[in-house]
């Protein structure tokens, strides 16, 4: 073994050790950002760089199974990055579907497709509902697989939702108006039943949201992540880990 990687190891056991496990997030927003950019600086392609990235995932999940997070949600393709040339989307697209599927395959994670499945490839539409249908149901962490996601779609489609079931229900507009409340867009998002993220990590260095989980994010803590995606190591883990065990929350100020 090399000494850097005594190093690591030793490091990363010393950051887990003063872990405090009673502080840990129930839910963790992933966006999963810099694939390109590892490629170009690895020297490899832009597809290399996305299948490097989705090698990652297990690997996170792993380390979340040995903690008490319940759920995680992965950005794994926004609305606007259905927008990029076909030579780039559709092998994206099928490094996705290959993900999705051992995600599904492994059968320790509920897996449960969040965004607008009309959006996507019918191939792909096909690959999540038939995820979510075999490991629907599996008793281990929910893995949420945001493909095709926008957080201000999401929005506009739960209130879409909302107004189609109460005019279904025969509820007036006026009387929809008057009695609206949060709780009720809430139950007609994607994540409706699920916890909101304690925790969001974007990686890459980049310190926005992009419409990441907008509605669902209101009282997250954020934790911003210098290196790109496929590198991110278990050491870079705990310590976003440690750092959210570390901060006070604070709801509405």
């Amino acid at each position: 073994m090399k000494l850097r990687d005594l190093v690591y190891r030793l490091y990363a056991r010393r950051v887990e050790d003063r872990l405090d496990l009673a502080r840990v997030p129930e839910h963790i927003g992933v966006i999963l950002d810099g694939n390109r950019r590892w490629a170009r600086a690895s020297g490899g392609t832009t597809e290399q760089g996305h299948r490097a990235g989705a090698g990652k995932i297990q690997e996170l999940l792993g380390w979340c199974s040995e903690t008490d997070v319940q759920v995680v949600t992965l950005w794994l393709l926004s609305t606007d990055n259905l927008s990029r040339p076909d030579n780039e989307l559709l092998p994206l697209l099928g490094i996705i579907e290959d993900t999705v599927r051992d995600l599904a395959a492994d059968g320790r994670w509920r897996v449960h497709h969040v965004g607008q499945l009309d959006l996507l490839p019918g191939r792909t539409q096909r690959v999540l509902k038939e995820a979510e249908e075999r490991a629907g149901s599996v008793d281990g962490i929910v893995v949420n697989v945001a493909v095709g996601y926008g957080g201000r779609q999401e929005i506009a489609d739960a209130v879409r939702s909302l107004l189609a079931d109460h005019a279904g229900r025969g509820t007036g507009l006026h009387e929809l108006a008057e009695n609206l409340t949060v709780e009720d867009i809430a139950e007609h998002l994607y994540t409706s039943g699920q916890p909101d993220p304690d925790l969001v990590i974007r990686t890459s260095g980049e310190q926005r949201l992009s419409g990441f989980m907008l509605w669902q994010s209101a009282h997250s803590e954020y934790y911003f992540c210098d290196v790109f995606w496929p590198a991110f190591r278990k050491v870079d883990f705990l310590r976003a880990m440690r750092d959210y065990a570390a901060r006070h929350r604070r709801y509405g100020g």
